[in-house]
C-alpha cells in the first residue's frame, strides 16, 4: 500500500511540473505572439490556469504577470505563481513555483505584404526551495512568433525550444497556431491547436486545443478565458480565467 501510494505521488508531481511548463504563455492561450506592449504602457494580469487529467487538479491559484514596453519593440515581463494541485488519493497542496522573467522583442514590423516577427526568451527561475512545485533548475524557452492581421481578423503562432534541464528531463519543443475575430469592440473568440514533444522519460509528446477569447467592458478592463482538450490519448482538460488592466 505504502509503495502504491508512493508511486502515485511521483505521478502527481511529474504531470504537475510537465504542465506548469506548458501554460506560462500568450493569455488566454498557450500559443504566443509577437506584439509587445506599447512603449511605456502596462499590462497587470491576476488569473488562474487549471488542468484535470487522471483524477487530479492542477495550476496556479492564482498568477500574477505584469508586462511593461521599456522601449519601443521590447517589452520586459514578469510572472509570479501561486500553484497547487489536488487529488483523492493526496489531498491538496499549494506552494510557490519558480519566478518566470522574459523579454518579448519585434524586429520585423507588419505591413500589407509582411507579417510581425518577433521573439520572446523566457527563464524560469527557481526562487523558493520547494520539491512540489520546482525541481530547483532553470528553463529556458526560445521561440519565435509570427502575426498577421486583416481586419478584424488576427491570426498567430510558431514555436520555440525548451532547455529542461534536471534529472529524468528532456529538452522539447512546443508550436501552435491561433486564430481569432474581433466580432466588437466588446467581444473577440478565437481558437488554437498545439503540439509539444515530451519533457522527461516518464511522458509522451501531446496535441491539443483551445477555445476562448475576451470580453471588454471598456478599453483598459478585459475578462480574458480559454477552454480546452488534448486530442492525443493522455486525456486532459485545461482552462484560464483571467482579469487584464491594460494602462
Amino acid at each position: 500500500m505504502v509503495s502504491t501510494y508512493k508511486k502515485y505521488k511521483v505521478f502527481v508531481v511529474i504531470f504537475l511540473l510537465f504542465n506548469i511548463q506548458l501554460v506560462y504563455a500568450g493569455p488566454p492561450f498557450d500559443t504566443d505572439d509577437p506584439e509587445p506592449v506599447k512603449f511605456k504602457h502596462w499590462e497587470y494580469y491576476i488569473s488562474s490556469i487549471n488542468s484535470f487529467h487522471a483524477g487530479v487538479w492542477s495550476g496556479t491559484s492564482p498568477h500574477l504577470e505584469l508586462n511593461y514596453g521599456l522601449i519601443p519593440n521590447v517589452q520586459v515581463h514578469l510572472l509570479l505563481p501561486m500553484n497547487y494541485t489536488y487529488s483523492g488519493h493526496n489531498g491538496a497542496d499549494f506552494g510557490y513555483a519558480d519566478t518566470e522573467l522574459g523579454v518579448k522583442f519585434r524586429f520585423i514590423q507588419e505591413t500589407d505584404n509582411m507579417p510581425q516577427i518577433g521573439t520572446f526568451p523566457i527563464i524560469e527561475m527557481p526562487t523558493v526551495k520547494n520539491n512540489e512545485f520546482s525541481d530547483g533548475k532553470a528553463k529556458i524557452y526560445l521561440p519565435v512568433w509570427i502575426q498577421k492581421s486583416w481586419g478584424k481578423l488576427t491570426t498567430y503562432g510558431g514555436g520555440g525550444y525548451w532547455i529542461n534541464p534536471g534529472q529524468g528531463n528532456k529538452n522539447w519543443i512546443f508550436s501552435g497556431w491561433e486564430i481569432q475575430y474581433d466580432f466588437s469592440n466588446t467581444i473577440t473568440l478565437g481558437g488554437e491547436l498545439y503540439f509539444h514533444s515530451a519533457d522527461s522519460k516518464n511522458t509522451k509528446p501531446g496535441t491539443g486545443f483551445n477555445m476562448g477569447g475576451s470580453i471588454n467592458p471598456s478599453e483598459k478592463f478585459h475578462f480574458i478565458f480559454s477552454f480546452g482538450h488534448t486530442v492525443s490519448k493522455d486525456n486532459t482538460f485545461t482552462s484560464y480565467l483571467g482579469l487584464l488592466w491594460t494602462i
